[in-house]
């Protein structure tokens, strides 16, 4: 999978989003009853906007600062018995958890959810390994394993596209499970399954919400303690972290779990939050081997550039619950495990403008993005910075959608060929327009609406009513010079 979870272009997988109504119905509901719980979380902590200034600054300083944090607390880790990984790309953190894991000849990996370790192909290279079984522990991704890897949909919430009769059938077919579709009594049978695999387990990978620079730990935040398990009992771990995932100290992540678990699921704080790192001498569980791989992979194109804020991001997925261009393509559409406004900015940055140029377009830049997010990236204002980069500088918009746009730009600022336009627009569109039952009053008074428009136009007449214009007579322009010249009266 990697970055990308679809080979499908674009157009297409829009259409497919279209016509998976479920899906659709499961995004709203969840974005409409996210809404309730986050902000009535986000207001018994108090202060909210303050709150956000003071998780701004905590992430901008980091990230600034970046490879001095990096770097204490890669000699913290080391100073504890542990290793440290450096990884420019996707391939060298996989040779190295490959390494690993072949060292140890371990025959059994559990997971915790982690966005880094799909990105880099973890699952599909453990696969390939002679007797190797992986199982990942997070029940939502738990459940698409079990759906043969299904791709998943959501930052926060992977398996939101599948609804609870579709999961018993996954379940009834991949493990024998003979219940109903109590959610009570699917999760008990994904329980009872992990359990075994956990107290097998050789090794045990996990991702890190944050690092901390000044004492070498990591900072995990989940609901259902499955991390802790996969921490404790392996002998083995190996932590995978995004580079730009620091904190200075736990104070500074202290306020960050804060903002996440009130902005990522609605609570005051998630039911686990976790400090871990290699075992101590007096501890009784834990690794006594750990690893901590450090990824770039693309972030650091990022860096010193307008595009830098992006990285305060703690994924928390708030912006994917407010954005109405995701409510109705889902995470599936964007065809990037990182969907939404958050995935349209940061996948071009590490996966390149030629894989995902389409996704700073899948947005209609209403802003709810920016305003909800706890670290106040302005999400809207980068989609307009990568559509800039890719129109002015990489030239890549230069098809026959530039030349339909250019010669708008001529008529709209051109007043002749403007008003030329109004003269004929009435009796030019005619053809291209159809009557429908008024069920708003004058809306299709001037002869029905454009339901097959041509080039741009075609990407709004086919999900939006466009009323046919008027005769120019009739047209607001003609009316106001009348009323300008004083020959209609005020009354």
């Amino acid at each position: 999978m990697g970055l990308t979870t679809s080979t499908k272009p674009f157009k297409e997988r829009i259409a497919d989003s279209k016509k998976d109504e479920f899906m659709q119905k499961a995004v709203a509901k969840a974005q409409d009853a996210q809404w309730i719980k986050r902000e009535g979380a986000r207001e018994k902590l108090g202060n909210w906007e303050e709150w956000r200034d003071l998780g701004e600054a905590i992430r901008q300083h980091t990230v600034a600062y970046l490879p001095d944090y990096l770097e204490q607390f890669s000699d913290n880790v080391a100073k504890q018995g542990g290793h440290v990984f450096f990884a420019q790309t996707a391939q060298e953190a996989q040779d190295y958890v490959k390494k690993i894991i072949l060292e140890k000849e371990a025959k059994k990996v559990v997971k915790s959810k982690s966005m880094v370790t799909t990105e880099v192909d973890i699952d599909p290279m453990l696969l390939g390994l002679d007797d190797v079984n992986v199982m990942e522990t997070d029940l939502a991704e738990f459940i698409l394993q079990m759906d043969d890897w299904d791709e998943p949909s959501h930052i926060v919430f992977p398996s939101l596209h599948k609804n609870r009769e579709q999961i018993r059938e996954v379940f009834e077919k991949k493990l024998g499970y003979k219940g109903d579709n109590d959610p009570k009594n699917l999760a008990n049978c994904a329980r009872e399954t992990m359990r075994q695999f956990f107290l097998e387990a050789d090794v045990g990978i996990t991702g890190c919400n944050f690092a901390i620079a000044d004492n070498g730990m990591i900072n995990l935040d989940t609901n259902e303690g499955n991390a802790d398990l996969t921490i404790s009992i392996p002998k083995t771990q190996i932590v995978l972290m995004g580079m730009e995932r620091i904190v200075p100290t736990m104070k500074e992540a202290e306020v960050l779990d804060n903002l996440l678990a009130r902005s990522a699921v609605g609570q005051s704080l998630t039911t686990y939050v976790t400090f871990a790192g290699r075992k101590l001498v007096d501890e009784s569980d834990g690794p006594e081997d750990y690893h901590v791989v450090i990824l770039d992979n693309g972030r650091s194109n990022a860096l010193g550039g307008v595009f830098q804020s992006v990285l305060q991001c703690i994924r928390c997925g708030s912006c994917l619950n407010v954005c109405p261009v995701y409510r109705h393509i889902g995470g599936h559409g964007y065809g990037s495990i990182y969907p939404g406004p958050i995935g349209a900015v940061l996948s071009p940055i590490l996966g390149g403008y030629k894989q995902f140029k389409e996704l700073p377009f899948a947005s209609s830049l209403c802003g709810a993005c920016t305003s909800t997010c706890p670290v106040k990236i302005p999400l809207h204002e980068l989609l307009i910075e990568h559509r800039k980069v890719m129109t002015d500088d990489l030239k890549m918009m230069r098809g026959f959608d530039d030349v339909q746009m250019r010669v708008i730009g001529l008529g709209t600022q051109s007043p002749f060929l403007f008003n030329s336009a109004l003269r004929v627009a009435h009796t030019g569109l005619g053809v291209l327009s159809t009557k429908k039952n008024i069920s708003v009053e004058n809306m299709y008074q001037f002869g029905g609406f454009v339901n097959k428009g041509p080039g741009l136009v075609k990407g709004w007449t086919d999900v939006r009513d466009l009323p046919r214009p008027p005769k120019y007579k009739d047209s607001f322009k003609k009316w106001y010079q009348l009323h300008k010249a004083g020959e209609i009266n005020n009354d």
